[in-house]
């Protein structure tokens, strides 16, 4: 099949593989959720191949990563998971956890769903991180994110920028501390969270 792409990805692969190196070393194995088109896995497995690096989404996203991790065939990228947030989550455990423009695009019940689950596929002191936008205090950090939650929410109502301060509080209940915020192009950011008990 002919590999799906996505224009993002490319552009914000290399400003998150900093993020990565500085965040993941010292780990080993990651659950990346929402892998999307694959392409961020394939970058970063390369790019990090220390770190196994497992992939996963929704059945209907499989077969594009698929043809992305075949294509590369590097040794530390297993076959995609099919991960629904809401369904049964992986049995093993991981140190690390990373997810990229997801949860503006989820429901706000699947966020809750998502951070509830991390203490079941997590080890103890597994780091998170989660790129793509979000709002402070209730308010938008630029115009443009504004008029991307319009868009947004004119595509499906349960789709919209989440407040930072919303997703530290379901972090917390499950476990995770906030140890990094880094301003990203385009208006996002990478967040960091650790978990602090077993």
């Amino acid at each position: 099949m002919e590999k799906p792409h996505s224009p993002s990805c490319r552009r914000n692969r290399e400003p998150i593989l900093d993020v990565l190196r500085r965040h993941f070393a010292g780990h080993s194995h990651v659950l990346e959720i929402g892998s999307g088109t694959g392409e961020h896995a394939v970058h970063f497995a390369a790019a990090l191949p220390q770190l196994t690096w497992q992939s996963s989404d929704r059945a209907e996203n499989l077969p594009g990563i698929r043809a992305w991790l075949d294509e590369a065939a590097l040794p530390n990228t297993p076959p995609p998971l099919e991960l629904d947030v809401t369904g049964a989550w992986p049995a093993e455990r991981y140190d690390a956890v990373f997810s990229a423009n997801t949860l503006h695009i989820m429901a706000w019940s699947e966020v809750e769903y998502l951070f509830a689950q991390l203490t079941t596929v997590t080890t103890p002191k597994a780091t998170l991180i989660i790129y793509g936008p979000f709002n402070y205090a209730g308010r938008y950090s630029s115009d443009s994110n504004a008029a991307f939650d319009q868009w947004l929410q004119a595509r499906g109502a349960q789709m919209a920028i989440r407040d930072a301060e919303a997703v530290d509080a379901l972090a917390g209940k499950a476990g995770f501390a906030l140890i990094d915020d880094i301003a990203m192009p385009a208006n996002n950011r990478c967040r960091v969270w650790r978990r602090q008990h077993g």
